[in-house]
């Protein structure tokens, strides 16, 4: 199975090392140097990783090949894609990979059905579960542990507290319907 790892940045000096935007909890261990990833859009890759720091707090990566600020500068945008065994977790039971989430049902702490999630967007801050209604709504869902105190692989569900407004599109567009 395939995991986007990250996405390349701009590039940083004249070396050609790029700034990378990490998509793993588990940097060291994908995009460590000798790690071979594929790349979208694919004609770029497959990218080796020769080189890997963190300046500033941010990763920056060498790949193979790449010299020179205008080699790098082209690399821009590109998203990392790294080859994952489908029965592979992350080592701590409270991480998740997205295809492990993706499809699971969510369900509010009193049992309501909301939808089942389409989608996970990585932002700096924290992730949102991109929830697909039954209506065919997009609600999102911040995925932090007070308003998603469950998740049962399992049962293949979800269960989220929402605070008072967070369904409030939804309850509208059930109102809208005739629900």
């Amino acid at each position: 199975m395939q995991l986007v790892v990250g996405r390349i940045g701009r590039a940083h000096g004249i070396k050609g090392e790029v700034t990378v935007e990490v998509r793993t909890d588990e940097p060291e261990l994908r995009l460590g140097p000798g790690a071979v990833l594929a790349t979208d859009p694919a004609a770029v890759g497959p990218l080796t990783i020769e080189t890997g720091r963190v300046h500033s707090g941010r990763l920056i990566l060498r790949f193979e090949g790449v010299r020179d600020r205008t080699g790098a500068e082209a690399l821009r945008n590109t998203l990392l894609i790294a080859e994952v065994d489908p029965d592979e977790v992350p080592e701590d039971p409270e991480e998740f990979y997205d295809h492990q989430l993706a499809d699971l049902d969510v369900v509010t702490v009193d049992g309501a059905e909301v939808g089942r999630i389409a989608e996970i967007a990585h932002l700096p801050g924290h992730d949102l579960l991109i929830v697909r209604t039954p209506e065919g709504a997009e609600v999102m869902i911040p995925f932090v542990a007070e308003i998603v105190p469950e998740i049962d692989l399992e049962k293949q569900r979800i269960v989220i507290d929402p605070p008072p407004g967070l369904l409030a599109d939804t309850d509208e567009a059930a109102k809208d319907s005739g629900a």
